[in-house]
C-alpha cells in the first residue's frame, strides 16, 4: 500500500506515495490514509501530523480511472467507514499540517483543507478542478472552504475550478506558510516541531473549542471554552505559571 507512515519524534509524516498519478485516491488508499490517521491520534508519544504527497505533487484528488472502472466504495456520512478521500470526516483530537508541493486540486484540495494548518511551496497549486469532468465536492469542499476562506473567495474557486497559486492562496487565507522553493516538507517539520513543543493539552483544548464552536450560540460556546479550559488549567497551566515566575517565556522567548 503506497500510504507510508515516519516519526521524527513526536512528528508523525503520513505520506501518500503513488506519484505515477499524482497521488490520487482511491478506495483501498482512503482507507489506510484513515487508519494512520487514527492510529497518529491513538499514539501517544505523537503531537502533530503533517500529510505530504511524495513525488512533487500533492494529491489530484480521486483516482478517476478506477471510478471508470466502477472500483468505487464511499461510505456516507452517517455510516462507518472511509470518506472518498479518507479521513476528511474526522475531527481528530491533534493538529494535522498539509505539507503542499505540485497539485492540490479537487479531493487533494479537500485533504489539504482538512488538516488545520497549510504549508505550500511557491509552486503549489490549488483548485477544484474536477469542475471541469463533473465530479462534486463531497469531502467537506463546499463546507470547509467557506469557512477558511470566506464565502466570496469560495465561490470564485468552487465556480471556476480556476488555479489558484501559492501566493494567491496565501493572500486569501487558503495557505498558512510559505516555504523556500523544494522545502515544504523541511518548513512543516520546523512548524510541527514548534506546536509539539508547547504543553499539549491546553493547546489541544484549545483548538477542538475553535472548531466546536461553530455549531454552537454564543453562549453555548462560551460555556464550552470553559470547560475545555479547565481540562487545561488543572493539566497545564499551573506548571505553566511556575515556569512563567521562574523567568521563562520572557522577553520575546516564545519556545
Amino acid at each position: 500500500m503506497s500510504i507510508t507512515v515516519s516519526k521524527r519524534g513526536p512528528v508523525t509524516i503520513v505520506t501518500i506515495d503513488r506519484p505515477d498519478v499524482r497521488n490520487a485516491i482511491d478506495h483501498h488508499h482512503a482507507r489506510a490514509l484513515t487508519e494512520a490517521f487514527n492510529e497518529f491520534d491513538r499514539d501517544d508519544t505523537a503531537s502533530v501530523a503533517i500529510l505530504y504527497g511524495a513525488g512533487g505533487n500533492f494529491c489530484a484528488g480521486a483516482d478517476l480511472k478506477a471510478v471508470a472502472r466502477g472500483d468505487v466504495q464511499i461510505s456516507q456520512p452517517h455510516e462507518d467507514g472511509p470518506a472518498g478521500m479518507g479521513p476528511t470526516r474526522l475531527l481528530l483530537s491533534k493538529p494535522v499540517i498539509a505539507a503542499v508541493e505540485g497539485y492540490a486540486v479537487a479531493g487533494g484540495l479537500e485533504l489539504a483543507i482538512w488538516a488545520d494548518l497549510r504549508v505550500a511551496d511557491p509552486a503549489a497549486v490549488f483548485g477544484v478542478f474536477c469542475r471541469r469532468w463533473g465530479v462534486p465536492l463531497i469531502d467537506g469542499g463546499t463546507v470547509r472552504l467557506p469557512r477558511l476562506i470566506g464565502h466570496s473567495h469560495a465561490l470564485d474557486m468552487i465556480l471556476t475550478g480556476r488555479p489558484v497559486d501559492a501566493a494567491e492562496a496565501l493572500r486569501m487565507g487558503l495557505v498558512n506558510r510559505v516555504s523556500e522553493p523544494g522545502n515544504v516538507l523541511d518548513t512543516a517539520i520546523d512548524l510541527a516541531s514548534q506546536m509539539a513543543a508547547f504543553p499539549q493539552t491546553c493547546m489541544r483544548q484549545d483548538r477542538l473549542a475553535s472548531y466546536e464552536q461553530e455549531s454552537l450560540t454564543l453562549q453555548q460556546a462560551l460555556v464550552n471554552e470553559w470547560q475545555r479550559g479547565m481540562i487545561s488549567i488543572s493539566a497545564d497551566t499551573f506548571t505553566g505559571a511556575g515556569r512563567f515566575a521562574s523567568g521563562e517565556g520572557r522577553h520575546g522567548n516564545f519556545a
